[in-house]
């Protein structure tokens, strides 16, 4: 692909993040991501198929981008959720794609490659170090995952009238609630 070509694919995936992000993939539309990209929709269709492709491809290099920066520890779980945590606080759109992801996409038999594949080695790793006594097994690795997971992006799901509550360190209050939330659920007591 050519330098222009690949800037323009890069715009359209750009202002297709922020659509979705705001709108989920039934609200968004085109022709605000092809004005946002300063393109057209003929080219959102040559470079991804359909808007389903397009938010296919927004999802793809999102959950990439994921896992490059927040790559998984099983040796430090606790350590891992905070990283995870301080990745969506730092790109708040990653929350609200997943959000929208499973509202429009659950149930529809729609499972993502990167997502499978994503999920498929975190379990492999999470397992492994189960079998080396480095985790407890009292949840299965694909359970433990999903607390993390969950634990890692639970503020995010908060209204902002728990924040209030919390006092004026939410933010760092946040962070370690995350932390030692994952570290009790791996206490044997």
């Amino acid at each position: 692909m050519n330098r222009d070509a690949e800037a323009t694919r890069r715009r359209l995936l750009d202002a297709a993040t922020e659509e979705f992000a705001q709108y989920g993939i039934a609200g968004a539309r085109v022709d605000r991501i092809a004005a946002a990209a300063q393109s057209n929709k003929a080219q959102i269709y040559h470079y991804f198929g359909s808007k389903d492709g397009l938010f296919d491809a927004v999802f793809d290099v999102m959950c990439r981008e994921t896992l490059d920066a927040v790559p998984i520890d099983p040796a430090d779980l606790p350590e891992y959720a905070g990283r995870l945590h301080d990745s969506y606080l730092a790109r708040p759109w990653v929350q609200r794609l997943a959000t929208w992801y499973r509202l429009e996409r659950a149930g529809t038999g729609t499972l993502l490659p990167i997502v499978m594949d994503s999920y498929a080695a975190k379990i492999e790793a999470v397992a492994a170090a189960q079998k080396q006594g480095l985790l407890p097994t009292r949840f299965s690795a694909p359970e433990l995952l999903g607390l993390v997971v969950h634990l890692s992006g639970f503020w995010s799901t908060q209204t902002p009238e728990l924040d209030v509550s919390l006092g004026a360190d939410a933010g760092q209050r946040r962070r370690a609630v995350v932390v030692e939330a994952v570290s009790a659920i791996l206490s044997e007591g």
